[in-house]
């Protein structure tokens, strides 16, 4: 059997639209969808596919059902395959349980969190300990009929409320901790509440199941106490494939054919709360291919509202060109300097935010105006580092059309010819010399293992690549070309995830990595046990990595001396000792971590 997780997941990820489209005719009649009922026998059409809800209904001999259903009946599927098959469409990893195991392995978890966000409610409807949480969303806008829709709570300023709470409740600390609702800094100290004094938003799946926790500290934040503290990935939570606000925006979304991307909880909340309910935050990390990927189910356009300072527009660049690559079409809101989603929305209303997205521009035309703005075509020499600054985009766009476009517009400005666009395009290059890369990417500065062992597995990795190309797709979700210590190995990574079906170095490879490349391609050493040989490899990399990072941060607290900064460099240590942990049991780790194949943006 399937885990009714599983199962809610695979439902809000399905496309119903696209799949019954692939067995009758739909066509459009405004926000839904109709055709000649496949399950009887008509002439007017009668058969109506509503996307907002996930169902279909025929008004003619009254079938109806989900995206299952449907499949089920009229492919003779049973419940379990129904499953499997949209998820396969879908791209969601289907488990199964045995009815002997009798309950999903996560379930403890999933109860945990449940405990915790009900508690956390309930502290923040408390009247004494919730005042001044309640006092501070007040201010921010947030009433107590958007707090309560929005699931948001309180965690109370001290060390072991919610442990105790969960205690008589039977959840034991194990659990907790495993869920990262506890924190334990050392073997035999007692844990102690992860979340103290901060607003807690829930993070959702798409479906409405809670799976982390994310917390605003009330009142400014002091040493060692970071403003925003998240919950750490876990068995069921992974950040880079979750959005928050998508399991009560959806359906506007797909109603508004429109999502808003804000950066923070807050941001998202305030939005709802007036009315612009099409909103997701992608968790204060980069914008992911997995989320992408996910919000392609809802809708093609993206409005992004970030902040419109330099590390903002920097975000802004880079999560445009993820959603590029995810065959989605997103545009830049730019709003006035200083103000956020939020700060607008209580100045100026909906009004006000509606008036923004209507002079929202598109992504490339917005990279334009910037590079505009900084005189980039006042000479040759600053013409090509424009170029450079745009090529990421052209490569970034998966739609053939938009991409045509965008190469024409980027030619006329710039006076490059199309022909050179495109072979700079096809070279995955930038710059004036050669790059020993053949993505549109910089990766941060190689860290040099002290760990021998994750250059062999990178060695071993690319040798199967080269022998099991359907592997290189599972490779490119699990690791980033940035988690190679070897600069060398790590562009020849890059160049197969450019082009699987590589034979040859690519035009414009370092030369040192060509070579490599070839060498691999002409071994006569030949890899059994493909997918042990994955796993084992993928996650001696990933060893080697939370290897080195830990030695990095027990220097820094050799060298530290303010207390406040000593705690927080403790608590990373010991996130990566749990991960290390799972690591050794597990070859495939809680932490998914994406590539980031983009340039520096303007």
């Amino acid at each position: 059997m399937i885990p009714d997780d599983v199962v809610d997941e695979v439902r809000a990820r399905a496309d119903i639209v696209d799949i019954i489209g692939d067995h009758v005719a739909l066509k459009r009649a405004g926000k839904d969808f109709k055709a000649r009922c496949p399950f009887h026998e008509e002439r007017t059409p009668s058969f109506y596919v509503v996307p907002s809800k996930g169902f279909y209904k025929c008004f003619g001999c009254n079938e109806s059902g989900d995206v299952f259903t449907f499949l089920m009946k009229r492919l003779g599927l049973s419940f379990v395959d129904a499953v499997k098959a949209v998820a396969a469409r879908a791209g969601v990893e289907v488990r199964e349980v045995s009815r002997q195991g009798g309950e999903d392995p996560h379930r403890h978890l999933h109860e945990a969190n449940a405990f915790a966000q009900e508690f956390f409610k309930k502290a923040l409807r408390d009247k004494d300990a919730g005042r001044s949480a309640r006092a501070y969303l007040k201010k921010r806008g947030i009433g107590k009929d958007s707090a309560e829709r929005f699931d948001l709570g309180f965690a109370p300023d001290e060390w072991r409320s919610l442990r105790e709470g969960a205690a008589v409740h039977g959840i034991e600390d194990p659990v907790l901790l495993e869920v990262g609702l506890l924190i334990q800094r050392e073997i035999g100290k007692e844990p102690y509440d992860r979340f103290r004094n901060r607003i807690i938003f829930p993070i959702q799946s798409a479906s409405g199941r809670t799976l982390a926790f994310g917390g605003r500290i009330l009142g400014p934040s002091g040493k060692g106490a970071p403003k925003y503290l998240n919950s750490p990935e876990t068995p069921v939570y992974h950040k880079g494939e979750v959005l928050y606000g998508l399991s009560w925006g959806k359906n506007a979304i797909r109603r508004e054919e429109g999502a808003l991307m804000v950066e923070g909880y807050m941001d998202a909340v305030s939005l709802a709360a007036g009315g612009i309910e099409n909103v997701v935050a992608p968790l204060g990390t980069s914008m992911t291919e997995g989320q992408a990927r996910l919000l392609a189910r809802y809708s093609t356009r993206v409005f992004i509202l970030f902040d419109s300072d330099p590390a903002g527009l920097k975000a802004t660049f880079r999560a445009g060109d993820v959603l590029l690559a995810a065959g989605l079409h997103p545009s830049v809101v730019t709003l006035p300097p200083g103000e956020d989603p939020d700060t607008v929305m209580q100045k100026e209303g909906p009004e006000g935010i509606r008036e923004y997205l209507s002079q929202a521009v598109d992504v490339l035309d917005r990279k334009l105006q910037i590079l505009e703005e900084k005189d980039y075509f006042s000479s040759i020499e600053r013409t090509r580092g424009a170029v450079d600054r745009l090529l990421p985009t052209l490569r970034a766009a998966k739609d053939p059309t938009l991409r045509d476009i965008y190469v024409a517009k980027v030619a006329e400005r710039t006076g490059v010819r199309r022909e050179t666009l495109d072979a700079e395009m096809r070279k995955g290059g930038g710059g004036y010399a050669p790059r020993s890369r053949s993505r549109p990417r910089v990766s941060p500065p190689p860290i040099t293992p002290k760990r021998p062992v994750a250059l062999g597995a990178e060695r071993k990795l690319l040798l199967l690549l080269v022998q099991f190309r359907d592997y290189v797709d599972l490779a490119a979700e699990r690791l980033g070309p940035d988690e190679f210590s070897d600069p060398t190995l790590r562009a020849v990574y890059e160049a197969l995830i450019a082009d699987p079906e590589l034979t040859h170095p690519p035009e414009g490879m370092d030369t040192a990595a060509a070579a490599k490349l070839e060498s691999l391609l002409a071994s006569s050493e030949h890899m059994s046990e493909a997918n042990r040989v994955f796993e084992d490899s993928i996650g001696q990399i990933k060893e080697g990595q939370l290897a080195t990072k830990a030695e990095s941060l027990r220097e820094a607290m050799a060298r530290e001396t303010d207390p406040g900064r000593q705690e927080s460099l403790v608590r990373e240590l010991e996130e990566i000792a749990r991960l290390r942990r799972e690591l050794k049991t597990d070859w495939r780790p809680a932490i998914r971590r994406r590539q980031d194949p983009f340039e520096p943006n303007p």
